[in-house]
């Protein structure tokens, strides 16, 4: 019972670091003005370096996982919000930025795998506090508010942190492998495939993220929902996994996806069903990773965030202005990702 309290605590725990890591983030990228050229730049360099740095972050924290990371980040992103009034250029505080937010996903993804016991429910309930930030932090941006508000809500996450670091080491301190109950890829394949796959199928998924067809959401409202759904989603792909298999929960939700995606353009309820069972595959991957990364947990979540890099990289140069051929890509992907899924995920154990 013990055990699993502390699974569920530290979803939670994290859940709202990285809630408030968002706000943060999504506050300060939405104050950067400039020309045409400078709001196309900022959120790419934005993406390259809050996300592939995180592999090499992982990666130490594996080696060094005494490093106090989550408050690190935290202190960070509070610095970076803190320079930006004062400074004359924006380059500082982003890069400031990003490490932190790099750190404290890293601190976040290690916490909850590391005290899950094999479990998706934690990471995925970490994950879903992102897209409920996202959300907050564009809004607030928009507002007169000062920043240093903010700084004060990078405080409040400390404890959240501490008391997650303190699973974290409690669960070392239980097994050297903590993550060896992750088992859910073919044991036949061999592990730089599943790897790459892996992979592949993250960056599919985060652009098919950016290209789903939502033409209906045209108020603030409409946007909330969106990202309320989406996180709700990411929430539910882990639980559902947890009780009803890793595979079967991959495969049914991206199948019964893809219909409501592409019917949902126009009618918003229809669209939200497909975005939600879309979000549902996002813990997945990372169970994937882990499996075959059982010892470098940090470096396996690192892999998925380059993914998502790789993913959104094409939105910056290129999309498609007709729905059709939004909605053909949509459904080839799909079919790409289910065929990978089904390559590399391992059987489910029959339910009890």
């Amino acid at each position: 019972m013990k055990t699993k309290t502390t699974q569920i605590r530290s979803g939670l725990l994290y859940f709202y670091v990285h809630f408030v890591t968002e706000v943060l983030c999504f506050f300060l990228l939405g104050r950067y003005t400039g020309d045409g050229v400078t709001l196309w730049l900022i959120p790419l360099a934005y993406d390259m370096l809050a996300f592939v740095p995180q592999s090499l972050i992982g990666a130490i924290h594996d080696r060094f996982g005494k490093l106090p990371l989550g408050m690190i980040g935290l202190g960070m992103m509070a610095g970076a919000i803190s320079l930006f009034p004062l400074l004359r250029t924006p380059w500082p505080s982003l890069v400031l930025l990003c490490i932190g937010n790099g750190c404290t996903h890293v601190a976040g993804a290690e916490a909850t795998l590391r005290a899950s016991d094999g479990s998706l429910s934690p990471a995925a309930i970490f994950v879903t506090g992102g897209s409920f930030g996202v959300i907050t932090g564009r809004l607030l941006s928009k507002t007169a508010m000062p920043g240093w508000p903010l700084t004060v809500l990078a405080l409040t996450a400390v404890p959240f942190c501490l008391l997650a670091r303190e699973d974290r080491l409690d669960a070392d301190r239980r097994s050297a492998r903590p993550c060896t109950a992750f088992r859910y890829h073919d044991p036949k394949l061999p592990p730089a495939v599943i790897v790459l796959l892996s992979v592949m199928i993250v960056a599919v998924r985060g652009y098919m993220g950016y290209g789903i067809p939502t033409s209906w959401n045209k108020t603030t409202a409409q946007t909330v929902l969106l990202f309320v759904t989406m996180g709700v989603g990411k929430a539910a792909g882990g639980i559902l996994a947890d009780r009803f298999g890793v595979r079967r929960t991959a495969m049914v939700s991206a199948a019964l996806a893809l219909p409501f995606l592409l019917c949902g353009d126009r009618v918003m309820l229809v669209s939200l069903v497909g975005v939600m069972l879309f979000s549902m595959t996002m813990s997945i991957t990372l169970a994937l990773l882990v499996s075959v990364l059982p010892g470098a947990p940090g470096l396996a979540f690192g892999l998925t965030t380059i993914g998502l890099f790789l993913g959104t990289v094409p939105i910056f140069f290129f999309k498609f202005t007709s729905v059709a051929a939004n909605c053909t890509v949509i459904a080839v992907l799909t079919a790409v990702c289910l065929a990978a899924m089904h390559f590399v995920l391992r059987r489910d154990r029959p339910h009890a």
